[in-house]
């Protein structure tokens, strides 16, 4: 039977998670870039999200949530057909399930656009993207949340630290990698033209991730109250680490480097949301601001990888963290919901690296397979005029700013 408090939280939490893509994404890498390529990073996020919503009617929905497959859905409700108005999921309507998971989708391959911004042709991005979503995010959200293997094992992964942050992660670094870094990396980069955007856009993800985390619970009751409560800890927690830390070491804390903490907090506990409580938000909210900013300077300078804005790092490592974190915390002797019955907190932990290894092993080979396909089909990169001038005039014909 349809609840309609359920109901009203699930409509607001999904236009949260999509107000998360757009604006708050497109505005939060925006602002990390160059001038000449902000028109590019808002392009990409909003073709993104058209592209996906599309493909997870067709058939995205269907391959992750039909089905009783260990690997994959099968095609039951591709374009919703046979999916009659009144169709429940728990107890909401079907429809709202589905565009909520649909905004899941969509926000996860537009992460990815961090890691290749200023130098990826526009139609690479778009056919790396679909394919991305069908070979690696319908896979992974199947074993997790679609009643897939990795959720028969017991692998607790509330709002997405494996499916969305772990596969977008690695699979950003691998671009990067493959890519190449931009021309004159790292010495030569240019600074982000607009931290103030940065910090907007940074801002709605926080709001928005209250509809991510606090709507995973896909009910308006204390599960989704205490989701709610744990993500803005965190967010706050590894804000100030970040804060702490540049100001320690350079004397100056920056903009971006308090709103990035308040991201790397948020990924950091989305996978343990709904099982942890509020003095383990607070542990993982420091946890993940310090190992966050130690991979970013890892990625950027020990192993000169142009992930430009630090995806793997905030997201991938962050939802790493969180995944582990929750087999801890989980347990009701430190405030969280308590673990399956006889499981123990190093059982459950071996689950979650067992989670952990096989969403990474399957990102980085699929992954690689699709950009090599990709680079065959269409080309990967822009030529270094393109580069040098701006990707926003050459392949939108239009400027971010007309002065």
């Amino acid at each position: 039977m349809i609840d309609a408090g359920n109901t009203a939280w699930l409509i607001t939490a999904t236009a949260l998670v999509l107000f998360m893509t757009l604006p708050g994404l497109a505005l939060f890498y925006g602002g990390l870039v160059r001038a000449e390529n902000l028109l590019s990073v808002l392009m990409h996020c909003f073709t993104i999200a058209s592209l996906v919503t599309v493909l997870w009617l067709v058939v995205g929905y269907s391959l992750t949530f039909s089905g009783d497959g260990a690997w994959i859905g099968d095609l039951s409700k591709v374009m919703l057909f046979g999916m009659p108005r009144d169709a429940v999921t728990g107890t909401i309507p079907e429809s709202v399930f589905f565009m909520f998971q649909m905004t899941f989708a969509i926000i996860t391959p537009t992460l990815i656009v961090g890691a290749f911004v200023e130098r990826m042709r526009f139609g690479a991005v778009i056919l790396f993207s679909g394919l991305w979503l069908l070979l690696v995010y319908v896979p992974v959200a199947h074993w997790v949340w679609g009643g897939g293997w990795l959720a028969e094992r017991g692998v607790l992964d509330f709002a997405g630290g494996l499916v969305v942050h772990l596969t977008a992660g690695v699979s950003a670094l691998l671009l990067a990698v493959m890519l190449g870094a931009r021309t004159g990396f790292p010495q030569e980069v240019r600074p982000p033209h607009a931290p103030w955007m940065t910090m907007v856009g940074a801002c709605m993800l926080w709001v928005g991730w209250f509809g991510f985390n606090a709507g995973s619970a896909l009910s308006a009751g204390a599960d989704a109250g205490m989701a709610m409560t744990v993500t803005h800890i965190s967010a706050a927690t590894a804000a100030l680490v970040w804060i702490v830390i540049e100001a320690v070491k350079f004397g100056k804390p920056s903009i971006v480097g308090a709103v990035t903490g308040a991201i790397a907090g948020l990924a950091s506990i989305t996978p343990a949301s709904g099982y942890v409580g509020p003095g383990a938000a607070l542990l993982i909210g420091l946890a993940g601001g310090g190992v966050c900013y130690l991979m970013v300077m890892a990625v950027k300078h020990r192993f000169k990888i142009d992930d430009s804005l630090d995806v793997l790092a905030v997201h991938g490592v962050g939802g790493a963290l969180g995944v582990m974190a929750t087999a801890v915390f989980a347990d009701a002797t430190l405030g969280g919901i308590g673990l399956a019955e006889g499981q123990t907190m190093g059982g459950q932990a071996l689950i979650q690296l067992t989670g952990l290894i096989a969403v990474l092993i399957w990102s980085v080979v699929v992954s690689f397979l699709i950009i090599k396909f990709v680079q065959a089909v269409v080309g990967l990169r822009v030529s270094p005029e393109v580069e040098e001038q701006g990707l926003d005039i050459n392949i939108h014909g239009e400027r971010g700013y007309n002065m």
